[in-house]
Parts: structure tokens; C-alpha cells; sequence
């Protein structure tokens, strides 16, 4: 194999995970790596388009969901989340020591050529369209495409 590929599932809608993510994510790809990122279930949280609560969905339940997970703005910290503060005082942290923040990490993974799927079957239980997540989202997949498209990937989950 000529060219490394990796491939991360992002599973967790939890602020320092998401982090972990795109550093490796956007690490990866600046060392010549192909990347591809998919997004399930509480990830799908950190690629809606709509940064704080809303109430999208097909139905009572996903839009309860939905708003209670809150978009990017409100996801919380694995640990010591103390009420929601912690990721604000987080970011403070990262920005006092010029560490990049989610947002900058997002847009550089953008400009590496990182690509996002969006996991169609959580998508689905969640009442999620794709018109609900970030333009990056190249594709809505199952499985089974995502894991033909990692054929050969190191395949990292988060």
C-alpha cells in the first residue's frame, strides 16, 4: 500500500473526544495520510449546522433528542463537565497556550480534504437529514459503504 489511510469513527458527542478526533484527523492528513471521518449517532452532534438547541426532527422523540444533545456549542466534557462550564473554561485553556480550537481544527480538516460521512442509519433514528449537517458532509453512508471506503485503514474509534 502506497498511500496510509486512516480512518476514525466518531461515536461520542463529547467535547475533548471531538478534539482528539480532528487532532488526529487533521494531524494525519497533514502527513500525507487519507482521511476519512464517519460520524454515528452522538459524533452526528459536532456536524449539525445549527451550533446550539433546536428542536429538528421527524417526530416528537428525535426532536426531544435533538435538542437536548444542543449541536456544537453545548457538547460536554468526558470528565469534569461541571454543569457545562468545563468546555468554555477548556477552550480558555487551549486558547491561553495557542492550541487550536474545535472550530479551527473543523476548518483545517476542511482544507486537508478530510472527508465526512454522516452515518445514515443513525441519521434515521435521530430524524437527522443531511440539509441538517455542515456542507463538509460529503456523503450519507451505511456500514457497509464506510467500511468498503476504509478498506485497508487503520480504523480508529472515538
Amino acid at each position: 500500500m502506497d498511500h496510509k489511510k486512516i480512518s476514525i469513527v466518531c461515536f461520542s458527542g463529547e467535547f475533548d473526544k471531538m478534539l482528539a478526533a480532528y487532532t488526529i484527523a487533521t494531524g494525519a492528513a497533514a502527513t500525507n495520510r487519507e482521511v476519512t471521518m464517519f460520524f454515528t449517532f452522538w459524533g452526528l452532534n459536532a456536524l449539525k449546522k445549527e451550533r446550539g438547541r433546536k428542536a429538528i426532527g421527524k417526530d416528537f422523540l428525535s426532536r426531544f433528542f435533538n435538542w437536548l444533545m444542543g449541536g456544537r456549542s453545548n457538547l460536554p466534557l468526558s470528565r469534569l463537565n461541571f454543569g457545562g462550564m468545563s468546555p468554555g473554561l477548556m477552550s480558555g485553556m487551549m486558547r491561553k497556550n495557542n492550541v487550536a480550537q474545535l472550530d479551527e481544527l473543523m476548518e483545517a480538516a476542511a482544507a486537508l480534504g478530510i472527508r465526512y460521512f454522516a452515518c445514515e442509519m443513525s441519521m434515521h433514528i435521530l430524524g437527522i437529514t443531511k440539509d441538517d449537517l455542515i456542507d463538509d458532509v460529503q456523503s450519507v453512508v451505511g456500514v457497509a459503504t464506510f467500511l468498503n471506503e476504509s478498506e485497508d485503514a487503520h480504523i480508529i474509534f472515538i
